[in-house]
């Protein structure tokens, strides 16, 4: 009997050794367009830490709706302010941690054998003559972020009417850069750091700060999770040694409001 019982405890040790080791994992639910810095980010905690926290990318919006409905995230970093307002008026961020960490621009992009160099972005441009038959590539400007700030620039520079009927609508921006790289789409609107990760496009043209709302990124800790090691993460992507990793990668300071 004293062997039994002193197999269920060790069996029931084991369980609660394993559960408190799951539940240190760290989960990041992160916008698409960060997937490239954030891997760096990832591998350079892992040098430091040992740990090596779980990053989900996809959609800003998709992400959120997710862990609107439960999705286990700890941390969610945002490409815009919309889906954190949206997540905060669902109560399940801590409104304490939601702080913008990041910043970026944006840009229309071609492949790299476009015949132009560059396109002045006005009312007056030509925009079906230049995609010559094929679409302009964004992100879905009903739900992605990169789209609804190409929907505000465009607004503002007075292309939006002509440009509508030429969409071609990805999920998510690096969508939209695919779109563009294979050149099923001759040109195509997203964000800075996106096109300088491509050796398959060029930028030919930058959109003014002022056509769009600035494009900010924020982070917070999901609600409800005690996970310490999530707490360390959150802080790490907020030091020096993260912030020169996304800075390589062209995201701006949010404290000056520039992109490197």
């Amino acid at each position: 009997m004293k062997c039994w019982k002193g197999t269920v405890a060790a069996v029931a040790m084991s369980v609660l050794s394993f559960s408190t080791i799951a539940a240190e994992k760290v989960t990041v639910f992160a916008a698409s367009s960060l997937t490239n810095a954030m891997n760096e980010v990832v591998s350079a905690y892992e040098r430091k830490t040992g740990e090596k926290p779980t990053v989900s990318y996809a959609s800003s919006s998709a992400l959120a709706r997710q862990i609107a409905q439960g999705a286990p995230a700890d941390i969610y970093l945002s490409a815009n302010e919309k889906w954190m307002d949206y997540l905060l008026d669902q109560g399940v961020i801590q409104p304490s941690t939601r702080k913008p960490l990041l910043r970026n621009s944006l840009v229309m992009v071609a492949p790299k054998n476009f015949p132009h160099q560059q396109i002045t972005l006005s009312a007056s441009l030509d925009l079906g003559g230049v995609l010559d038959g094929t679409r302009l590539a964004v992100g879905d400007p009903n739900h992605v972020p990169a789209g609804i700030y190409t929907k505000e620039a465009l607004e503002h520079i007075g292309l939006w009417q002509q440009a509508e009927r030429l969409l071609a609508r990805a999920n998510n921006v690096r969508g939209a850069l695919l779109l563009v790289e294979r050149q099923e789409a001759l040109l195509g609107v997203v964000y800075k750091t996106d096109a300088l990760i491509s050796s398959k496009v060029n930028i030919v043209s930058e959109f003014p700060a002022e056509s769009h709302t600035a494009i900010t990124y924020p982070i917070a800790m999901v609600d409800g999770h005690k996970n310490e090691s999530a707490k360390t993460f959150y802080h790490y992507l907020s030091s020096k040694e993260a912030a020169d990793i996304f800075t390589k990668y062209g995201f701006g300071d949010v404290s000056t409001g520039e992109n490197k």
